[in-house]
């Protein structure tokens, strides 16, 4: 049983054209991320790493339906660039990022912060110990320095 498992693990991957990982195979990873220790990836999430950078420290908790995407094609897709931007994306330790978050290229985001469910992570720099909800997005910086 566990033989055909497997087999069908390797199918499944193939035809949503995922890799393998450690997460869930309805945790869709492209790329070679850099992902920590005790890392916590909801069902239906996304990291696109390819063409750029993705770094995840220790002990993140990262909701459902959550997309980590380095890449941007709009530029290209309207004539106003030839190749898709790609940017960078860095996720301290201890972050939680709730349900139905997108983290675009070029953030980064500093450790014990958290992302309310929804936001829209425009690119930048968020201090650690952050509060980022909203789309637009709002940042309150240090709300949780006091509290831990």
């Amino acid at each position: 049983m566990r033989d055909n498992a497997q087999k069908f693990r390797k199918m499944f991957l193939e035809m949503i054209d995922s890799q393998d990982s450690h997460f869930s195979p309805l945790v869709f990873v492209k790329g070679a991320p850099r992902v920590g220790k005790k890392v916590c990836l909801g069902l239906f999430s996304e990291i696109n790493a390819n063409g750029a950078e993705v770094i995840i420290g220790d002990n993140c908790d990262i909701a459902s339906f959550v997309s980590i995407n380095v890449s941007d094609s709009h530029k290209r897709c309207i004539g106003l660039k030839k190749e898709i931007e790609r940017r960078p994306i860095v996720i301290e330790s201890n972050v939680f990022i709730g349900s139905h978050c997108f983290v675009k290229g070029n953030v980064h985001i500093g450790h014990h912060s958290v992302v309310a469910a929804g936001t829209i992570v425009e690119p930048g720099r968020i201090p650690p110990y952050s509060l980022v909800y909203g789309n637009p997005m709002k940042i309150k910086k240090g709300y949780y320095r006091k509290k831990i």
